[in-house]
């Protein structure tokens, strides 16, 4: 255990509550520093379609292979 008991501070509810403070600021930052990377993955995915040649962006779409061609008459 500690040698010296804080709680027992006048000012023991302030450390605390600055202490609380603390972890939601720093828990905040990290919070803002993972959506900045993510913005970052974006906008970097968003940059390298833009360098593509137009005729990549002109392509079939995937979904035609899963289109009904036939019909089937039933009597």
């Amino acid at each position: 255990m500690a040698e010296y008991n804080y709680s027992h501070e006048p000012n023991a509810v302030i450390n605390l509550r600055v202490w609380a403070l603390g972890q939601m600021v720093w828990g905040a930052f990290l919070a803002a520093v993972g959506v900045v990377v993510v913005i970052c993955l974006l906008v970097g995915t968003y940059l390298a379609g833009l360098l593509l040649p137009e005729q990549s962006k002109q392509a079939p779409s995937p979904y035609g292979a899963l289109e009904i061609v036939q019909t089937i008459d039933v009597a």
